[in-house]
């Protein structure tokens, strides 16, 4: 997920609703120096703040990927710590979101959050760590799971190799 577009995006989406940074900061948790930060594409963007972001905005966060037609592959960033992959074909009104997610080797940071809705997870390729309320769970290819997103959850990949995943969340 290249910096630049999410903060293009980011700014766009908010002048349209004509909210000043201090609001959404205030909407989302998030400081006011680092919203402006991603918009000027000098910072990235975790996982729970672009959630945040995109709830507060009232938009699927498909609307901060990147299309498929600006992508050759999602190996095209191995310096990103994830990279995600919209699923929805450009359909933005739906009850729920299709996400492929690549998590690189190591990635370990973030904080858990949560969200309205249920997350469904399947593993295509490697083993994905789910923390949910605290608890960790490996999942390995082909397994699932499916949970209440209102449960502070976070992804994580604990080993040498990247981990692939399809994430579908509904949005109540």
């Amino acid at each position: 997920m290249p910096q630049g577009l999410v903060g293009i995006t980011l700014k766009s989406l908010r002048k349209e609703r004509k909210l000043t940074l201090k609001e959404l900061a205030a909407q989302t948790e998030v400081s006011i120096s680092f919203l402006s930060q991603v918009e000027r594409g000098k910072s990235s963007v975790t996982l729970e703040s672009l959630k945040k972001i995109a709830d507060a905005l009232g938009v699927n966060p498909s609307v901060f990927f990147a299309k498929d037609d600006d992508l050759k592959d999602d190996l095209d960033f191995p310096r990103e710590r994830f990279y995600y992959k919209d699923l929805s074909n450009g359909v933005l009104d739906t009850s729920f979101s299709p996400i492929m997610v690549t998590l690189q080797p190591g990635e370990n940071e973030g904080n858990a959050f949560s969200h309205g809705g249920h997350e469904f997870l399947f593993v295509v390729e490697g083993i994905l760590t789910v923390e949910i309320d605290g608890k960790p769970l490996q999942l390995t290819e082909q397994q699932s799971i499916l949970f209440n997103a209102r449960k502070t959850h976070y992804w994580f990949n604990h080993t040498e190799h990247a981990v692939r995943f399809l994430v579908v969340s509904s949005k109540n």
